[in-house]
């Protein structure tokens, strides 16, 4: 097999598997929110509905946070108030084209699972001290993201300074969150185009 050859079928593999994976995340992502609002329904609380700007942002946060280790003061075992602002904040904000303002009511609740299995990340909301915010009715919409061994669930409330809504006239907040996947299916196109010119 020539050179050449193999380099298309490396990089064949990384676009499936990077395509792959990011679907493999969306959907434990979408899983974990479907066990909150079971959690929440057993509360006799309003299901969380998916508020797009509040998945941006999670997503932003997943980002920051991958490749940092868990350890006893990170995420939900975190002591609360300690661990300080989120790297970068006002960029992740705007990347989302969401203000400051419209976030003040809504809840960030980032968390750390080696492996991410499903039932202990659940955990890590339901009881921890996460579960004050997920009890809350005044909560409404959720977003939820996952990177490394991190996931961040964002809250959002039906008030002014907590829904997320986008600062006028700057389009969704949702385009980042769908970057990652696009990117992939684009370079998977373009690899596909390659091979067939190829032969």
């Amino acid at each position: 097999m020539s050179s050449a050859s193999s380099l298309i079928l490396f990089l064949v593999a990384v676009s499936v598997a990077s395509f792959f994976g990011a679907a493999r995340s969306d959907d434990a992502d979408e899983q974990l929110l479907r066990d909150i609002n079971s959690y929440r329904a057993s509360l006799n609380l309003s299901v969380l509905t998916e508020n797009e700007n509040a998945d941006c942002l999670a997503d932003e946060i997943a980002n920051k946070f991958e490749g940092q280790p868990c350890t006893n003061s990170t995420g939900s075992n975190a002591i609360l108030g300690s661990e300080g602002p989120i790297p970068d904040y006002p960029t992740l904000l705007s990347r989302c084209k969401l203000d400051i303002s419209v976030t003040k009511d809504a809840a960030i609740l980032p968390a750390c699972v080696p492996g991410l299995v499903p039932s202990i990340v659940l955990t890590n909301f339901t009881k921890s001290q996460y579960n004050q915010q997920l009890n809350d009715s005044r909560y409404v919409g959720a977003g939820v993201a996952s990177e490394g061994n991190w996931v961040v669930v964002v809250l959002s409330t039906a008030t002014p300074q907590g829904n997320l809504s986008t600062v006028q006239g700057s389009g969704s907040g949702a385009a980042a969150a769908v970057r990652a996947p696009v990117a992939s299916g684009l370079l998977f196109f373009a690899v596909y185009l390659f091979v067939t010119a190829m032969i």
